[in-house]
This record gives structure tokens, C-alpha cells and sequence, in this order.
């Protein structure tokens, strides 16, 4: 029986297992993804992360969500590859550079004492055109889709189309009650795989607290709700700041199931900043 050696680390509760490829890549990481995520049988997570060699950045982040697809980027996992990399493997770089399916990634490290404690990641520009996203709705004037009324299982919702490099519909409850106790595992499915998002979807129900403050729920196409999504905690505050609820290029916290993400939005890209957690090492046999 083979055995792989791993690390769980999670940010702000967005809980993935690491694999060490810098020397050896493993076989089948689809498989390898769908077992050892599974919570019962596995060592349980949201996917795997396997860090490689990059030829155009200091390492490379490829993602495996828990049903075996690929992810192209997932902001709670790559801070964790950038705490790997400088705690674990020594590359004491600050910034770092990450290689994502994305493109590539700059993170800035708070480490006092030598340890990183929180990441900051440059995530680049959003993507706003709806053929980019990808959605099929037809953009508005700026070639946008923006608080766009659509029919999801019968209700209607408005939703704002938002891509970080994985696509993203943004829709608005009406309280912080409303997003605790919305039933996210029925009405997630239907968003994940409505016709209308072609590569389907990960899906943020959220409320305002206040203009620099929000609270989300998320749902993963290919995880299922995750108590964290870098991603979507982006995209949340692109949504907010173009529905006019947030002020462009200040600090806006999104709070989440896991924790608390800083993000601010400006005209030359997204930043988010979050902390980054080992949990344990570990072997599988698999």
C-alpha cells in the first residue's frame, strides 16, 4: 500500500491538504482529491493543494476541489501555499510570487518572529465583461452584468457577475438573519448549475452591515458551502462597490463562517488580506 505525506492547513476555516510536489508530483490527483477529501473515509477538506516548481514564479499552486476538478484559484489556499513555502520550505522571500491557472500571484507576508501570521495577495484586475466570466446574460452599457434580476427555482434574485479568475454571482439578502438561516445546501445546487453560467458558478448570499462591512455566505461549485472563499470575498466587495454600497479603494471586511477578510478594491486590482493556519502533518495510505 502507497503512502503520501501531507499538511492540513486552513484559512479562516477554507480547510485544504497539502502535498509537497517541489521534488515528485503525484499520480491522479483527481482521485487522489475526491479520497483524501472526503471527511468519513479521508482526511477530510475542501480539496488538496499540490505546490510545484514554477518556471515563472517562486512556486506553483494547482488546486483540486473535493469532486476531483481542477480549481484555477482559491484565495484562502494561496496564502497557505505562501506560508508553506516561507515557513516550511525557508524561501524567506517577501514578496513572494505564486503561479496559479489564474496567472501569477504576489503576496506580502506579516511574519513577525519568522512566522507568517497573515498574507496579503495582490489577486490582479477583476474581470466584469459577462463572455469573460463566463454568464450568458448580454452586458448592460459598460458591459456589465449588475444587480440583474434573474429566476433561479422559481425566485427571483438580483446578481452581479463577477470574475476573480473563477466566476462568481453575487446576490444580496435582505438581513444578517437571512444569510444565517438561508437553506444554502438547496438553493446552492440550482445557482451552481443554472444554464445561464457555462462553466457553472460559486455563489455569494450576503448582507450589509455597513459600508465598509459585510457578512457572506458562500457555495463552491465542486465543494459544496465552504466557510471561507477568498475568492468570493472579492468578488462580494467588486459587487458591493459597483451596486454602490461600498466605497472604492478603502478596506472592506467580509465576514465569513471561518473568520474575518480584509479586502479593498482599487482601480489596478484587488487586495486581500487573511490569516493562514497550519493544523497538522500527516501520512494516508492511499
Amino acid at each position: 500500500m502507497a503512502t503520501i505525506d501531507f499538511t492540513k492547513m486552513h484559512g479562516i476555516g477554507n480547510d485544504y491538504i497539502y502535498i509537497n510536489c517541489l521534488e515528485n508530483m503525484v499520480e491522479d490527483p483527481t482521485n487522489l482529491a475526491i479520497k483524501m477529501s472526503d471527511r468519513h473515509f479521508g482526511v477530510g477538506g475542501d480539496g488538496i493543494v499540490l505546490i510545484a516548481p514554477s518556471s515563472v514564479a517562486d512556486a506553483r499552486m494547482i488546486m483540486f476541489n473535493m469532486d476531483g476538478s481542477e480549481g484555477n484559484m482559491c484565495g484562502n489556499a494561496i496564502r497557505c501555499v505562501g506560508k508553506y513555502m516561507y515557513d516550511r520550505v525557508g524561501l524567506k522571500k517577501n514578496p513572494m510570487t505564486i503561479e496559479t491557472k489564474s496567472g501569477i500571484k504576489i503576496l506580502e507576508f506579516n511574519a513577525p518572529n519568522g512566522i507568517v501570521e497573515t498574507v496579503k495577495v495582490n489577486m490582479g484586475a477583476t474581470i466584469l465583461e459577462p463572455e469573460k466570466i463566463p454568464v450568458t446574460l448580454a452586458g448592460d452599457e459598460n458591459n456589465q452584468v449588475v444587480n440583474r434580476e434573474v429566476e433561479i427555482d422559481g425566485k427571483k434574485y438580483g446578481i452581479t457577475a463577477v470574475s476573480m479568475g473563477n466566476p462568481h454571482a453575487v446576490t444580496y439578502l435582505e438581513s444578517e438573519e437571512a444569510v444565517d438561516n438561508l437553506e444554502i445546501e438547496k438553493i446552492g445546487p440550482k445557482f451552481e448549475n443554472n444554464p445561464i453560467f457555462p462553466e457553472r458558478v460559486n455563489t455569494e448570499f450576503v448582507s450589509i452591515i455597513d459600508d465598509h462591512t459585510l457578512k457572506m455566505r458562500v457555495w463552491e461549485r465542486g465543494s459544496g458551502e465552504t466557510w471561507a472563499c477568498g475568492t468570493g470575498a472579492c468578488a462580494t466587495v467588486v459587487s458591493s462597490v459597483l451596486n454602490g454600497y461600498c466605497p472604492k479603494g478603502e478596506d472592506i471586511k467580509v465576514k465569513l463562517r471561518g473568520g474575518d477578510l480584509v479586502i479593498r478594491y482599487t482601480d489596478e486590482a484587488v487586495f486581500m488580506t487573511g490569516s493562514a493556519t497550519f493544523v497538522f502533518d500527516g501520512v494516508m495510505e492511499v
